[in-house]
């Protein structure tokens, strides 16, 4: 008999399938995963819309919590801070990004996201932002600012002449001119503890060494390091974690090394104000017209309301200040500088005779102690701090001319240091008590010029120049979070 059989039914192909929709699209989508993406794995950039905890440091140690969106940038946390803290509001606040295991250091762009700063680090690893003064976060756009030596811009060497400083910062700004710092450094062998020292040139394009002395021939350059890629830090423990030359070295680190120093490019310089000139250059090209932005904008938070009224014009430059001798009918400039000098010594008598009674209380012939304590109430006075925690303070709030702050002398029980920065250096004057006929008073300069307490001799110095190489202008302070 026969028998018909049916071939066997083919299994259904896939594409014969209805589409059944995926349930969890989150986890097939690692952009999208709040597992996979976690800031705090560094597998993406912090999610819009979902607020993060910010754990913000004090310089005493003392630490606050913040809650911010992906979108807060440090000049906003800054912002935040000063006004729970009561401080001072000025543009010198800054939040700075603190790698302790590795001692490096920066200062936050106002622009830049702080959590997207704080997913970049690695789970564990000992790092912190701290909340600080930086007075040379915007110095390089002041007049008469001296970062930029002439022997280390190449604009400068080719025409042969000193460029002023607006117009090397506008050529750092322009992206059609093509600038170039140039010197030497030392560069730390990687793998090694060996420092070689080689000729570098920072371009638009990124950092380049020299294989052969100072030639700038393409066959003798190397390639370094990216500029968009990369964050420059100062180094904080140069001599003892990395055996650097001279204490002023900095590091490249790429936004890909997260931890440990494999990956760090280390530099050092000759000089403080080499390495600023580095740095400040590298932050130009990093981010150009936004730096100068940020400043602008900066400065237009401390401007006055409209409804204030203009303020009256005064110039800046301390060589447009001429002294004056009012002494007969009509003024008259003084050109003799021994003359302006004994002037200057003239009005500071007078002045402390005039004021010498404002903290005295009603007993006979003899200062007050209100008049003896009234200065630890100030916030540039920091009590009983050595001279090496006095120059790290200094040198972390910025080495400006004018930061300045007084502190008890260690040598002299009853005597005062008044510390202070000029050319990127810090120096230190003795202030001494003295009796007068039953009157205290304070003196720098054997008793020539007296003043009542340490706060009449600070205001007088804010104005004048007095004995020192130049006026007051910043106090270090630090405000407890």
């Amino acid at each position: 008999y026969a028998c018909s059989r049916q071939p066997p039914q083919e299994e259904p192909r896939a594409s014969s399938l209805p589409s059944i929709p995926n349930p969890f699209p989150e986890l097939c989508s690692p952009s999208n995963s709040p597992i996979l993406s976690s800031p705090a794995l560094g597998q993406g950039p912090p999610r819009e819309g979902t607020s993060h905890v910010v754990k913000v440091f004090g310089e005493d140690g003392a630490c606050r919590s913040l809650e911010a969106s992906a979108a807060t940038t440090a000049r906003q946390l800054c912002e935040t801070l000063v006004r729970r803290t009561r401080a001072l509001h000025d543009h010198s606040w800054a939040l700075v990004e603190l790698h302790q295991h590795l001692a490096l250091e920066r200062c936050l762009e106002d622009h830049e996201s702080v959590v997207e700063v704080q997913s970049s680090w690695a789970p564990g690893a000992d790092s912190r932002f701290v909340f600080r003064k930086n007075f040379a976060k915007y110095e390089l756009f002041k007049s008469n600012a001296s970062l930029f030596p002439e022997v280390m811009v190449s604009s400068c060497l080719e025409a042969n002449k000193s460029m002023a400083h607006s117009e090397l910062i506008q050529n750092f700004l322009n992206s059609g001119s093509c600038p170039e710092v140039q010197g030497f450094l030392q560069l730390r062998e990687a793998g090694r503890k060996v420092w070689k020292r080689f000729h570098f040139s920072l371009r638009r394009s990124g950092l380049y060494y020299s294989t052969k002395g100072t030639s700038k021939d393409p066959r003798h350059l190397q390639y370094f390091a990216d500029l968009t890629e990369s964050n420059i830090y100062y180094v904080t423990q140069g001599k003892k974690l990395y055996g650097t030359p001279t204490e002023f070295g900095f590091c490249i680190k790429p936004h890909k090394v997260r931890s440990g120093v494999k990956g760090l490019k280390l530099l050092c310089s000759e000089d403080e104000q080499s390495r600023s000139c580095w740095m400040a250059a590298f932050r130009l090209f990093k981010y150009g017209m936004q730096l100068y932005r940020n400043y602008q904008q900066a400065q237009a938070r401390l401007s006055p309301p409209p409804w204030i009224g203009p303020t009256p014009l005064r110039s800046v430059s301390d060589n447009a200040l001429v002294a004056m001798d009012f002494s007969g009918c009509t003024g008259r400039v003084i050109e003799n500088p021994n003359e302006v000098l004994t002037a200057a010594l003239e009005e500071a008598q007078a002045w402390r005779k005039k004021t010498t009674h404002r903290y005295s209380l009603p007993t006979a012939c003899h200062s007050s102690p209100l008049s003896a304590a009234i200065h630890r109430t100030q916030p540039w006075f920091h009590g009983r701090i050595s001279r090496e925690d006095t120059q790290q303070l200094i040198g972390r709030q910025g080495l400006v001319d004018g930061v300045f702050l007084v502190r008890e002398s260690q040598r002299n029980p009853k005597g005062f240091v008044l510390s202070l920065c000029h050319l990127q250096r810090i120096k230190h004057y003795l202030i001494l008590p003295s009796e007068e006929e039953g009157r205290l008073y304070f003196t720098m300069d054997d008793g020539q010029t007296r003043f009542a307490d340490l706060i009449q001799l600070v205001e007088f110095h804010q104005i004048n120049r007095g004995i020192l190489p130049c006026k007051l202008r910043h106090y270090c302070t630090c405000v407890a979070l």
